[in-house]
């Protein structure tokens, strides 16, 4: 039988203002199917960066769809987030684990090593992502994000979440057995509109899933 496709967890522009951003975020969310969406915030005061979480959040939750703040923990509480996504493992990351958990979700990216992701499994995240920038900034190549995928639903239970770039990866990464698949710029720019990228996003996970089962 054909395996279920990789649910949608998006990615946000960095974010400095809610108001130009909300139009297009509603967009995403009517079209439907989203999981997860990870908010990049581009503000250093925490009555702003407070102010952008909520009304992102009571959109969000108003779909089912969680909300994930980027590397701060204590944002994430203090917000009412659904949780927070750390890049790398360390100290940051076993905070994180220790304040939020069990009732906000802890995700990990930017995991060098295939090592680091284990590490990060073994400490109890409730996700991995391979495809994203490591805590140096490199991004690793797409084959390189589409063998990890693939290797860790192999081998492993806690979800992984596989980014992609360009829509083209989406099939191959769902048929790699990725959970989820992130996408960011793809989807925020793209020239139809929001709501066209997402079908044609679904579309490929699809076919991508029914290749694999």
């Amino acid at each position: 039988m054909p395996s279920d496709p990789p649910r949608l967890y998006l990615i946000t522009p960095p974010l400095a203002d809610l108001s130009g951003f909300m139009p297009v975020f509603a967009a995403a969310l009517a079209a439907g199917d989203l999981a997860c969406v990870l908010l990049r915030l581009a503000v250093r005061d925490e009555t702003e960066a407070k102010r952008i979480v909520r009304g992102l959040r009571e959109a969000a939750s108003s779909r089912d769809v969680a909300l994930l703040v980027e590397g701060d923990a204590k944002l994430a509480a203090r917000s009412g987030a659904d949780g927070v996504h750390i890049r790398g493992g360390g100290g940051a990351l076993q905070e994180a684990l220790d304040s939020l958990k069990p009732e906000r979700i802890v995700g990990c990216g930017g995991l060098e090593l295939r090592h680091d992701a284990m590490l990060a499994g073994e400490a109890g995240v409730d996700y991995v992502m391979f495809g994203d920038p490591d805590t140096s900034g490199r991004k690793p190549s797409f084959s390189d994000t589409l063998a990890r995928t693939a290797w860790w639903a192999d081998i492993f239970t806690v979800p992984c979440v596989a980014c992609a770039s360009r829509l083209e990866e989406l099939g191959d990464l769902a048929e790699a057995g990725a959970d989820f698949v992130a996408l960011h710029e793809t989807v925020w720019r793209d020239p139809r509109g929001v709501a066209a990228a997402l079908d044609e996003v679904r579309a490929a996970l699809a076919e991508g899933a029914g290749a694999a089962g």
